[in-house]
């Protein structure tokens, strides 16, 4: 008798064929009702949530950007960006059904059947820019991450009508036409107390040159405790907008002790989250901020970041505003963007260890 998939998921090569190769990713794995944690998904233990690991009893912000002419509301994005690199805003003007819509899709997206999640996997996807994937990178990853992923670089409204899935391009591209506006007033905001007092043409290919948004998935798992739905890390963006269900798990880390922020849902909120670019850019007074989610055993979760990036063209580096009115000295060199997020997606997600790549 063949071996059914449930019985040959013990097998490392057999794993990865089924969650890679024939497309069934960690949704597949849930569906079949498995009581025990894939060897292959076992995370060291000090990667993992135990009852021994320091939980905050602290919130990161809440911010009403309802007034963006109010200077105070200007100041708790920054101190926020330079104090914790994570905050969440209320009141930011992108309508409910846009977000509620971007959610919908996410999950219908994961529920279909293999074989239609398997024409955007690296083999067989239309465009480099349109990608479903499992874990982070499987093929370098000693153990396996608890999450699907569908991932948009976004071009133009061109390739994406003509490339990307119809059931739901247009709703992704709807929540990238809502979130200009908050962009650029973000990054106004962060700019100014850099001392960049226009956002030129220039600036915006260093600051907002590309986006890429990605519907993430994070079935039921059967041992939550042993793996990770996304492993300590901190995003190569400038910035990033993040969509979070109400079901929650993600964990930011405190730079004072060490300890793990629970980032709670907040009905209509949106995460914001300061990148390495950003870090980079602004010699080390925005901070890009590892974090990590944790697996869940009861519900499926799903979350929506867009990534605000640099054109992949753009040399980054500490803006001369920054060292010329400070008088500080770079601490980080110059980098061509596509080489420091080649860098990145190289490996597994190792804390906040690519940043290295641009000290001095």
């Amino acid at each position: 008798m063949a071996p059914t998939h449930a019985t040959m998921i013990s097998n490392s090569f057999d794993i990865k064929t089924l969650i890679v190769d024939e497309g069934y990713g960690v949704k597949g794995l849930s569906d079949m009702d498995i009581k025990n944690l894939p060897k292959q998904y076992v995370q060291p233990l000090e990667e993992c949530f135990t009852n021994t690991t320091l939980i905050s009893k602290e919130s990161i912000p809440i911010i009403d950007i309802s007034n963006w002419n109010d200077p105070k509301v200007a100041d708790m994005v920054c101190d926020a960006a330079e104090k914790l690199g994570f905050f969440q805003i209320i009141n930011h003007g992108i309508p409910v059904e846009v977000l509620e819509k971007v959610k919908n899709v996410t999950h219908a997206f994961f529920t279909l059947p293999p074989k239609e999640k398997l024409k955007y996997n690296k083999k067989h996807s239309p465009s480099t820019n349109v990608r479903y994937t499992t874990s982070f990178v499987p093929e370098a990853e000693s153990a396996l991450e608890w999450k699907d992923n569908l991932s948009f670089f976004y071009v133009s409204d061109e390739e994406a009508h003509a490339l990307w899935p119809s059931m739901c391009r247009d709703e992704v591209l709807d929540y990238i036409q809502s979130c200009e506006p908050l962009v650029k007033r973000l990054l106004g905001i962060l700019m100014k107390r850099l001392n960049v007092t226009e956002i030129d043409e220039a600036k915006q290919s260093l600051l907002m040159g590309s986006r890429r948004v990605n519907l993430n998935y994070y079935p039921k798992c059967p041992e939550p405790e042993l793996t990770v739905g996304v492993g300590r890390h901190s995003d190569v963006s400038t910035f990033t907008i993040l969509l979070q269900d109400d079901i929650g798990g993600l964990y930011v880390r405190k730079l004072d002790d060490g300890s793990w922020i629970n980032v709670a849902p907040v009905n209509g909120a949106l995460v914001i989250n300061i990148g390495d670019a950003l870090q980079i850019m602004s010699n080390g007074r925005y901070k890009s901020i590892e974090h990590r989610v944790i697996a869940n055993k009861n519900e499926n979760r799903m979350s929506v970041p867009l990534f605000v990036n640099p054109n992949p063209s753009e040399i980054i580096g500490p803006l001369s505003e920054v060292l010329a009115t400070s008088g500080e000295k770079p601490i980080y060199k110059q980098v061509l963007y596509a080489d420091y997020t080649r860098h990145f997606f190289r490996k597994a997600h190792r804390g906040k260890d690519t940043i290295e790549f641009a000290k001095i």
